[in-house]
């Protein structure tokens, strides 16, 4: 599916080398970006074409767009070695979030970016969920190349004697003090690992206005898949619970998402019509989309989205029961029976087209 949605994607990146705005490079960016996501197990060929793709239009895009790319590449099982680099040594306001989350990038990889960068990418790396004793040594050592050790002080002061008080049992002693300290940091190190996350902030940040272009355009287009893909790199969540998110065939849960979200009101109506035909339908002096959007609060459903998030966060999106969007074993919902075509041989992306259009 990768190679369909890569042509288009190359024919859009053909496009860059004619004089454009960086909103375009920012969106064929994200949207090479929510192709590759769709693809659960890519192959060899998908993950060098993407690598390939990646490199350019990354170091063409705006640093939001660079942060959102690597936001998202976060949560994928499968990211191109060279791509995992490129990412992990950007600045740390784009990079940390990758370098923090992401369980695809090797140790050979995060060794790397330590000894080349600085201690906001090793603090950064320090956090993730579970290290390698490899990873942990490069942490130590980095540690005490940026904070060198008392020894410097010592032998300053053991200059000024004779050196005939140096002895065999002294060099010992250093050797084991030095030994004990390194010991006593790699359990810093491992505790600060093992410790609870320490995000007490909100789990939902606004939506950028990327998103919310990707969104429109990918609702008015009824790219469903890339809608999810979109969806979930907003939330910073999985796919699944983006999924689960838009088979809630009311609208309800997905007004609530983009009120959390922080979504422009005067566009919400539109992008829900979109996608759920039925809510277009008068009602009173509006649409039943508009009399939905009237009845959510965002204080509630930031608490809402924020519940999903955190048992999304535990694996609870994948746990619960859910199905593609027009899979083939669907149950059918007798509230939007002609909104659902029969999945063809056609390719994913092509066959979730017809997904909530009239």
């Amino acid at each position: 599916m990768f190679c369909v949605q890569g042509s288009i994607v190359t024919n859009r990146f053909r496009e860059l080398e004619r004089p454009q705005t960086g909103r375009l490079k920012d969106v064929v960016l994200m949207a090479t970006v929510t192709g590759f996501e769709s693809l659960r197990i890519p192959r060899k060929s998908d993950m060098k074409q993407f690598a390939e793709l990646f490199e350019p239009l990354f170091l063409a895009s705006s640093n939001e767009a660079r942060r959102q790319a690597a936001a998202a590449l976060s949560q994928c099982a499968h990211v191109p070695e060279p791509v995992a680099l490129l990412i992990g040594s950007m600045p740390i306001s784009i990079a940390a979030t990758f370098l923090t989350r992401s369980k695809a990038i090797s140790d050979r990889v995060l060794i790397s970016i330590i000894r080349r960068q600085g201690p906001a990418h090793a603090g950064a790396i320090a956090r993730r969920e579970s290290l390698s004793t490899s990873v942990v040594d490069a942490l130590v050592e980095h540690h005490q190349a940026g904070h060198p050790s008392e020894e410097s002080g010592t032998s300053a002061n053991q200059s000024e004697t004779s050196v005939a008080v140096a002895s065999a049992p002294a060099e010992e002693s250093s050797f084991s003090d030095r030994i004990a300290r390194e010991d006593k940091l790699r359990e810093e190190i491992k505790a600060l690992v093992r410790a609870e996350p320490r995000e007490a902030t909100s789990l939902i940040r606004p939506i950028d206005e990327l998103h919310q272009a990707l969104l429109m355009r990918f609702a008015r287009s009824g790219e469903a898949v890339l809608f999810a893909n979109a969806l979930a790199d907003a939330l910073q969540a999985s796919r699944a619970l983006a999924e689960r998110i838009l088979l809630d065939v009311s609208g309800q849960q997905l007004a609530a998402t983009l009120s959390a979200l922080d979504f422009p009101a005067g566009e919400m109506g539109a992008l829900l019509e979109a996608l759920y035909p039925d809510l277009s339908e008068r009602l009173g002096g509006g649409t039943r989309a508009t009399a939905l959007i009237g009845t959510v609060a965002r204080k509630a459903s930031i608490e809402r989205v924020e519940s999903w998030l955190r048992a999304d966060s535990h694996g609870g999106a994948e746990r619960v029961r859910h199905e593609a969007h027009l899979a083939d074993n669907r149950v059918s919902d007798p509230r939007q029976q002609d909104a659902r075509p029969v999945v063809g041989n056609r390719s994913t992306a092509q066959s979730m087209r017809g997904f909530g259009l009239r």
